[in-house]
């Protein structure tokens, strides 16, 4: 069997697993939680979430990971560095590497996943989701989507967050970029003339204090980033949560 990448993997049911993904833990944590003997700083949910922390999904503490004895590490290609990866194998550990870039390669990611590398039933969230998205809305907005300002850096091309909001009605003004997270300044947002600043909680932290006024007299629309970047049971509720949250505008101030 292969993972996201096509690398071979030939582990057994895993009996320890660390993941160094937020939406991987949540999805794990959920469906076997006495598996789980080590994530991230970054995994917040479930909420109650008990287990030792290994650092960043971008800088993990590799040590640390390994401290856990894992029979199993989940990662992500995007948000982990291939090095990292490379040192827990070179060390012993097996490694599972999902890379979905659209809401249907990451459902299909999920139960290969479930399937393959941890041995478990592909959980309900899975088909749930796959029918909340089955149909995509018309395209009827036009938008950006900030991730990080100091610089200022946006959804660019083939990304995940992208595909979401498309298939919500909402195009990326900056998909057509050659990288997928561009710098850009607050001059070519404007050249751009988007109907909308999509502003997600994370990465950075938008709020209604902190972002729309940068972009007057644009309208902004204030996202809860775990639904529009989170590629685990989040997805079953995305939709409907971002539906509404993308018809609440932020008076610009």
């Amino acid at each position: 069997m292969q993972d996201d990448l096509g690398r071979e993997y030939s582990g057994s049911a895993p009996r320890r697993v660390v993941s160094l993904v937020p939406s991987i833990t949540e999805a794990v944590a959920l469906a076997a939680p006495e598996l789980l003997v080590g994530a991230t700083d970054y995994c917040t949910h479930p909420v109650d979430l008990s287990v030792p922390r290994v650092g960043g999904s971008k800088y993990p503490d590799v040590a640390s990971v390994l401290e856990c004895e894992p029979d199993l590490v989940l990662a992500n290609a995007e948000e982990n560095k291939r090095e990292d990866v490379e040192a827990l194998e070179a060390a012993g550990a097996a490694v599972w590497v999902c890379y979905p870039t659209d809401v249907p390669s990451a459902l299909e990611s999920a139960a290969r996943m479930f399937r393959h590398a941890l041995r478990l039933p592909e959980p309900d969230w899975i088909d749930r989701a796959r029918q909340v998205w089955a149909t995509p809305a018309p395209v009827t907005r036009r938008a950006v989507i900030p991730i990080w300002r100091r610089p200022w850096m946006v959804l660019g091309a083939d990304t995940f967050a992208g595909d979401v909001l498309r298939r919500l009605g909402v195009s990326n003004v900056f998909a057509s970029a050659d990288q997928p997270y561009p710098k850009v300044t607050v001059e070519q947002v404007r050249e751009a003339e988007p109907d909308l600043m999509v502003l997600p909680d994370e990465p950075y932290a938008f709020s209604a204090q902190d972002g729309p006024e940068s972009f007057a007299p644009i309208p902004s629309s204030l996202v809860t980033g775990r639904y529009l970047t989170w590629h685990g049971p989040s997805l079953a509720d995305a939709r409907e949560v971002l539906e509404r949250e993308l018809h609440v505008t932020v008076p610009p101030s």
